[in-house]
């Protein structure tokens, strides 16, 4: 790969099956997509908000 076209082959296929594939195919995949990921709490941190969270909830829940 020390001239790059290995690069370039890679970079025209992705870009002809985008141009191949139809927009509302196109939209929808990006939709499915976000469907499954999870959510951006946990992306960026961990688990621990997720155990702050229910630990405040439930501290909340007996004061009241």
């Amino acid at each position: 790969m020390a001239d790059g076209s290995e690069w370039v082959k890679y970079v025209t296929e992705r870009v002809v099956t985008y141009i191949e594939t139809p927009k509302e195919e196109r939209k929808q995949i990006r939709q499915e997509a976000k469907q499954l990921r999870e959510p951006w709490l946990t992306r960026w941190f961990g688990l621990a908000p997720l155990g702050v969270k229910v630990w405040w909830d439930s501290r909340r829940r007996r004061r009241s």
